[in-house]
């Protein structure tokens, strides 16, 4: 069942007034609604559309998307099921050799109420989502909330498979928040974008959560608009302040939940904060500037720029993005995944070393020099052979080049006007032309989506590609703005400094968990860097590095990748079982340390495998 219902700005501020005027001065008030720009949209989820799944359950998550009935109109509910079923098959292992369920892990029904809303950082341009959901199970007299950031690019779901996962079985509120990302894309030839309730509207019809001003200049009238890369803000450099907005947005809707038990204060109820990827890096930058508000952080891969040391993202992936497909043919790599079809290398691949040949080093005089001049480089940069071998899937998926297209965007802050060197986003044909997006494809992009194009039937255009190696361009002028001394190169620079991590409160307990196999979030440019910069400025976190362990569980259903990795999220809810009794029972935090484990290989997960944790 789904009920929504709605409350005005002005009515939850009578209510709150009503509610918590003995308890809260007007100062704190405000603060508990900062930023919000929408109504609260509640809805109610019982029986067959509970807070975890949508009703699904595990074998519905392991099973085929859920329908629409009317596929180019489908409802909110229907919108929400969709979102969260690609939530979790995004980030969790759901195959039938990894052990979700089995041997950790479950989805059971947990029923309540979600209140989600629009809310907005002092000088963003564009509104981002936050949403609370409240189980029914809700323990009033020992409160808790676990704040969350989706991980990626991703809506506000991002993060269920981690956050909501745990923390709803165990009575906790959860808070989610798309950090200022998200699938709320605006198809221009339409003027559509996306409602509070997921289902696609007009521009001036109602609230949307991105849309661009109706004068902007937007070049070409089939462009799809995402609000990462065009909302003309750094979403990056405030994911901190996302996490921590959401938090205060918890604590504003549990009095709304519970008028009875007002207020719901940092004081009066525990909130830890608990993210993957970039939402881990998201957990670790709101612990900087907190005011005192968390009481623990889970960060699970984070995409972490430390304040001294590590690698900025944008740096490594345009690197990877001009180098990796010419390494990984080294024969080193000769058994990896990803890096040979039907036990070749890729043409393309073959094809860049040649780029490379001519552009670089024309006195190489085989493909396999070439090779192992790119891969020297890599290592030279610090890249691992293990993270390299992880590393051929985000390669063979042209994900760099979808990284770097968006982070540039989004560093120069060039909003809905020219992405830097000339790219753009659209529905393509199979020449990879503009075209008009079909409602059927619209309907499905908020549920889909990943916020990062190629994908969701939304493609990249390269106005650049020429060429046998139509890619490299376009690839080389992005690479060439980290390093070049131009207006749109210094944007970008600036712009990726204002995702350096500061350090966090010196008091707040911090669990951060890592595969060492990671290829996309590589361990010695993020997290490693991080501890290190920690430790050595007072800072005692505890530090997992997980053997085998690699960015994607969810492609650990790849045939073949999965027999070389274990499965990260098993170590995230232990950091989490972990952290919430030192932070609950006051019993110690554990040790940092390195977590042997055994390759699955090409049978069923078993326990043992993952090692002692």
């Amino acid at each position: 069942m789904n009920n929504p219902c709605r409350f005005s700005l002005g009515m939850l501020a009578a209510l709150s007034l009503a509610a918590c005027a003995s308890h809260r001065t007007a100062s704190e008030k405000a603060a508990m609604s900062d930023g919000l720009v929408s109504e609260i949209r509640v809805t109610t989820h019982q029986g067959d559309d509970d807070l975890l799944s949508a009703g699904l359950g595990l074998a519905g998550l392991r099973g085929s998307a859920p329908a629409f009935a009317s596929p180019e109109l489908p409802t909110a509910a229907e919108l929400r099921r969709r979102a969260i079923y690609s939530s979790w098959r995004g980030i969790a292992d759901l195959g039938p050799l990894g052990g979700y369920g089995e041997i950790y892990g479950a989805v059971p029904l947990v029923t309540g109420r979600e209140f989600s809303a629009f809310a907005r950082l002092p000088k963003a341009k564009s509104p981002h989502r936050v949403l609370l959901q409240v189980p029914d199970l809700f323990d009033r007299d020992k409160r808790c909330v676990v704040v969350t950031a989706s991980s990626g690019s991703r809506g506000v779901y991002g993060a269920i498979s981690l956050a909501g996962a745990w923390g709803l079985p165990r009575g906790c509120a959860v808070a989610y928040t798309d950090k200022g990302t998200g699938s709320g894309y605006f198809d221009v030839a339409g003027n559509t974008g996306v409602a509070l309730d997921g289902t696609r509207a007009v521009r001036g019809s109602t609230q949307l959560e991105f849309a661009p001003d109706a004068d902007a200049g937007i070049a070409g009238p089939n462009q799809v608009l995402v609000k990462h890369a065009h909302s003309g803000d750094n979403p990056e450099a405030d994911w901190g302040r996302h996490v921590l907005q959401a938090a205060r947005f918890a604590l504003h809707a549990l009095d709304q939940a519970f008028p009875e038990q007002a207020p719901f204060t940092a004081g009066n109820t525990r909130i830890i904060a608990a993210g993957i990827s970039n939402g881990g890096g998201a957990v670790l930058r709101a612990a900087e500037d907190d005011g005192g508000l968390l009481d623990g952080i889970v960060a699970v891969e984070p995409n972490v720029w430390a304040g001294e040391g590590g690698r900025a993202l944008y740096d490594y992936a345009t690197e990877a993005m001009l180098l990796m497909p010419c390494a990984l043919l080294d024969p080193r790599f000769d058994n990896t995944p990803f890096a040979r079809v039907a036990g070749a290398p890729p043409p393309a691949w073959v094809t860049r070393c040649e780029t490379l040949k001519g552009e670089r080093w024309q006195s190489a005089d085989s493909t396999a020099s070439i090779a192992a001049q790119a891969l020297d480089i890599l290592h030279a940069t610090g890249w691992t052979d293990e993270a390299l071998a992880s590393a051929a899937t985000s390669t063979a998926l042209d994900l760099w080049r979808a990284v770097s297209v968006t982070y540039a965007a989004a560093y120069a802050r060039t909003g809905v006007g020219p992405m830097p060197c000339g790219f753009g986003f659209a529905a393509t044909d199979a020449r990879g032309n503009a075209r008009a997006a079909s409602a059927l494809e619209q309907a499905s992009w908020w549920a889909e989506a990943t916020g990062i194009p190629p994908g969701a039937g939304v493609g990249i255009l390269d106005s650049m590609a020429a060429g046998k190696d139509a890619t490299w361009p376009g690839s080389e002028c992005l690479s060439q703005l980290w390093s070049e001394s131009s207006e749109l190169g210094l944007l970008v620079y600036t712009g990726a400094g204002e995702t350096r991590a500061a350090l966090p409160r010196a008091d707040l307990p911090m669990i951060i968990v890592h595969g060492k196999a990671d290829g996309l979030v590589p361990m010695a440019f993020s997290s490693e860097a991080y501890v290190r910069w920690l430790e050595a400025n007072g800072r005692k976190p505890v530090f997992w590095k997980v053997e085998h362990g690699q960015h994607f569980d969810a492609f650990l259903a790849f045939p073949g990748f999965g027999d070389a990795h274990v499965p990260i999220l098993p170590y995230a809810y232990a950091a989490l079982d972990k952290l919430w009794a030192h932070v609950a029972a006051g019993e110690a935090l554990p040790a940092s340390r390195e977590i042997a484990t055994t390759p699955r290989g090409n049978g069923p997960l078993g326990a043992h495998q993952l090692g002692e944790y």
